[in-house]
């Protein structure tokens, strides 16, 4: 299999990187010193690789995946955020987080859990139609312990995929879970060796890709309720998590939260 081989020829020269594999596209974001953490190059490189998958024929599925083998995802790159840059690209808001947490398609997409996916890294396993995690891999949405939100669609889709009050304890405690308890719980389908993450994936996406493509749009089309390139059910959830979110980043809390992490101490809340 040549996708280790073709992805460490290119490591070195852009944050995300995407190439074919027959009818799959595997896409990676290539930070791996940051713990593949999303800035505006990652959240343009994922989003234009979607929109492009989304009118390529050739394309059939696409496998969503990070550099190395510590993390998948650590969320929006808070470093970048504290120089005053950009997360997501301006006129691209609706493809939220990563180009990836709004922006659905037609085409299946699958998560390669590679290592620790927390915060807004579990955010992009929600979005995503499959998963395969590592044995490695560690999933959660800890923004309750920053004085935060779950703002990229976690907050609402965690409850909605794994058992409710399962889903709403993780949500309010900020607890993390294992990959194996991860698989309990439905959040993701397969669980593998670190090292065959990638390959399981890829494996599992040309077994879709062999079926109808049409036919495998339309069923996921059906199921998710996906139409004119949107998912309409989602439309005021994500309203409330932006007015919530909004009130929530106003707070002493939210300035708390973040302190207290970076000075490594408890944080001290205020509840205003």
């Amino acid at each position: 299999m040549n996708i280790a081989i073709s992805l460490e020829e290119n490591m070195d020269q852009q944050e995300v990187l995407v190439e074919r594999q027959g009818h799959v596209m595997i896409v990676t974001i290539n930070r791996p010193e940051a713990r593949n953490a999303v800035n505006e190059a990652v959240c343009l490189g994922v989003g234009d690789a979607l929109a492009e998958a989304e009118q390529d024929r050739e394309v059939r599925v696409l496998v969503l995946t990070g550099a190395g083998d510590r993390a998948f995802c650590a969320g929006a790159d808070l470093k970048a955020l504290a120089r005053g840059e950009r997360i997501i690209p301006e006129g691209r808001e609706a493809w939220g987080l990563a180009g990836f947490v709004g922006h659905p398609i037609s085409k299946p997409t699958i998560a390669a859990v590679n290592g620790s996916a927390l915060g807004g890294g579990t955010e992009i396993v929600l979005a995503s139609d499959l998963a395969v995690a590592a044995e490695t891999a560690v999933f959660g949405l800890p923004e309750v312990r920053r004085g935060l939100v779950a703002a990229a669609g976690g907050a609402f889709r965690l409850v909605r995929q794994v058992p409710p009050r399962v889903g709403l304890e993780l949500l309010l405690t900020g607890e993390p879970v294992t990959a194996a308890r991860a698989l309990e719980l439905g959040l993701v389908n397969r669980v593998v060796p670190a090292d065959r993450v990638l390959e399981e994936a890829v494996a599992l996406a040309e077994t879709i890709a062999a079926n109808a493509p049409l036919s495998v749009q339309a069923s996921k089309r059906i199921a998710l309720g996906l139409r004119d390139g949107g998912r309409p059910a989602e439309a005021a959830p994500w309203e409330l998590t932006a007015k919530e979110t909004a009130a929530v980043l106003a707070s002493q809390d939210a300035a708390e939260g973040p302190l207290a992490f970076a000075e490594k101490r408890d944080p001290v809340w205020q509840g205003r």
